[in-house]
């Protein structure tokens, strides 16, 4: 098991982000999904949480201190993991959070972090209704209305284009394809992308880091009663996936993408240096978490193996 104190570790981490930005979002939300990682995958090797500790211990210390200015800020990474005054709990609060959510999860809000942030806030408070206090509660609820007015993200369109924010990419008839009618529908679309394009190098909106991240958060809202919400929620993954496909391969300019040697659920691909550019700190936590929501799904064995191969080039 991951050790439990990250979790109200990430907690506070999430209720902290919006002194510093919404992206800020990004260090709680990647300690609370380490915890749950652990608590869901809670057979699995010792060396393997214990890996998965050590990173969340490079996020709590700052090693990917990209996400916001701290010196403009006025707070440190560190500082936003600094726990609050106990207060008297009241879980009918957690529900405020996805009424902030609802004002801005049918459109595409920065890759999906709306959604992502949220749903883990949502799980741990639900989870652990000690931790739902006032101000724990409005500081989640400060950072998802800090998304309103977001863009949906932006894509790396080649060096002639350079890159183009979501609201500026004409969609081409070829990204299009049906409206989802279910949440499972959803994710087989998703677990389909991952199989096809795992292997070529794009960039932007996120990556499938974020596809997956964003589809696993709507399962969550809706395992945990926010169904009206996760399928209000359906258009902006929908808008997620066409913009992911308007996007050319870049391996030309960027080079190939890299596939890890190692499964993270063998113990040996925490022995070696993992690549920690490219916000992939953070990014490997949570998709290792949200993967293994989505992986609820598949039934298919054949399907499961290739998800689990694709998702190699997702660890590297």
């Amino acid at each position: 098991m991951i050790d439990f104190n990250y979790l109200y570790k990430g907690i506070c981490g999430l209720a902290n982000a919006h002194r510093a930005g919404t992206m800020a979002g990004h260090l709680g939300a990647a300690v609370a999904a380490g915890y749950f990682f652990g608590e869901d995958q809670s057979d699995l090797a010792e060396a393997i949480h214990t890996g998965v500790e050590a990173e969340l211990e490079r996020v709590i210390a700052g090693e990917e201190s990209l996400w916001y200015d701290a010196k403009k800020a006025g707070v440190t990474p560190t500082e936003l993991f600094r726990p609050f005054p106990k207060g008297q709990t009241k879980q009918d609060s957690i529900r405020s959070i996805v009424v902030a959510l609802q004002k801005n999860v049918g459109t595409l809000r920065q890759s999906g972090h709306n959604v992502i942030f949220a749903a883990i806030a949502v799980r741990a408070l639900h989870d652990h209704e000690e931790y739902a206090t006032p101000q724990i509660v409005t500081g989640i609820r400060r950072l998802t209305e800090g998304f309103n007015n977001a863009p949906p993200g932006r894509g790396f369109f080649g060096k002639e284009k350079s890159w183009l924010m979501g609201g500026q990419v004409r969609l081409a008839a070829d990204t299009e394809f049906p409206r989802y009618e279910s949440i499972p529908q959803m994710v087989d679309v998703t677990i389909a992308e991952l199989i096809s394009t795992a292997a070529i190098r794009k960039q932007g909106f996120g990556g499938l880091w974020h596809i997956i991240n964003h589809a696993a958060a709507i399962t969550e809202l809706d395992r945990f009663g926010y169904g009206e919400t996760a399928r209000q929620a359906l258009p902006a993954h929908h808008q997620h996936i066409r913009l992911w496909r308007s996007l050319p391969d870049v391996e030309d300019e960027l080079g190939a993408v890299v596939k890890a040697e190692y499964d993270p659920r063998d113990p040996v691909y925490w022995e070696g240096t993992l690549k920690r550019d490219e916000a992939r700190l953070t990014h490997r936590i949570k998709t290792l978490y949200g993967f293994n929501v989505l992986m609820r799904f598949m039934e298919d064995e054949r399907k499961r193996k290739q998800s689990e191969d694709a998702f190699l080039y997702l660890m590297a």
